[in-house]
């Protein structure tokens, strides 16, 4: 038995026996159960463009739609299903019938906006109808996450007025529930306490016993500002039973550059391992940093 056989063996023993219950929340939600019982979920509200989209590729491994404004117009519910027999599967569903499989990782862009189009129209319009998509893979962990259109302050050309008080209102009706956990994204290169995204968590979880908040963007904090990010990665400003993770996803420059999800996870790796290196203060002494 090789040293990783023990973690993994215990990785798929979780798995056995926490997927089934995960299946099953999901099921009974995909049919309305909650609408009249509150299930346990884990939402996902950030600003707009505050990195919700690359943070959600990095868990799935695939591209979800993206741009300026309002890309997510419905809930979409990402099921992550861990299976080392199957390289890569995917079905999109929603509506009362509609239901589609496909195995290509790049036609998932599409089939989501198809979704949006085909329940909150074309244009910039949102709706509270629920799209899933399941993603089976030896590559993804087991995972359930509802991802929630990005908050809006100001309505664009082709948007209600009230853009801003519809979207604060759909996402109010998941994060309400006491059993959802609250994965509030949020930019290094922002005032924390001027997000609308933990503003809106504070209001329902005051205590911030079931929030986490994961900072995004650390390449764009301004130089001097590195202090004031520490701060709060060390639970000092806003204090979250639940912490605060940071995370360093693909720039636009590299989406341009047609990087991949993996190799982009490749490479923020390779930055870790080479930073933990440099601050052991080995460098000196062996002479070069080790092989990756």
């Amino acid at each position: 038995m090789s040293d990783d056989d023990g973690p993994r063996m215990f990785q798929d023993q979780l798995a056995e026996k926490v997927r089934p219950f995960i299946d099953l929340v999901d099921d009974m939600r995909s049919i309305g159960i909650d609408k009249e019982l509150p299930l346990p979920a884990i939402a996902v509200v950030g600003d707009q463009s505050s990195g919700k989209s690359s943070v959600l590729e990095f868990l799935s491994g695939v591209t979800l739609p993206r741009g300026t404004g309002i890309v997510t117009r419905c809930p979409l519910l990402l099921k992550l299903c861990n299976d080392r027999t199957v390289k890569w599967d995917a079905v999109i569903s929603y509506g009362e019938k509609y239901r589609h499989e496909f195995e290509e990782p790049s036609e998932v862009v599409r089939h989501v906006e198809q979704a949006q189009n085909s329940l909150a129209g074309k244009g910039v319009g949102i709706c509270d109808d629920l799209i899933t998509l399941k993603i089976t893979s030896s590559t993804v962990c087991d995972l359930s996450l509802i991802d929630l259109p990005g908050i809006a302050r100001v309505a664009v050309k082709g948007q209600p007025d009230d853009i801003g008080v519809q979207i604060k209102n759909l996402i109010m009706k998941f994060i309400k529930n006491k059993i959802t956990i609250i994965l509030a994204v949020v930019p290094c290169n922002v005032d924390i306490a001027t997000t609308e995204a933990l503003k809106m968590a504070q209001e329902v979880d005051p205590e911030g016993t079931r929030t986490m908040a994961i900072l995004t963007k650390p390449d764009l904090i301004d130089p001097g500002a590195e202090k004031n990010v520490l701060e709060i990665v060390h639970n000092k400003v806003i204090v979250l039973n639940m912490g605060y993770v940071i995370v360093k996803c693909r720039g636009q420059k590299k989406i341009d550059e047609n990087m991949s999800i993996t190799r982009a996870i490749e490479e923020e790796l390779e930055n870790i391992i080479m930073l933990l290196y440099l601050f052991s203060g080995q460098c000196g002494s062996i002479g070069g940093p080790p092989s990756i």
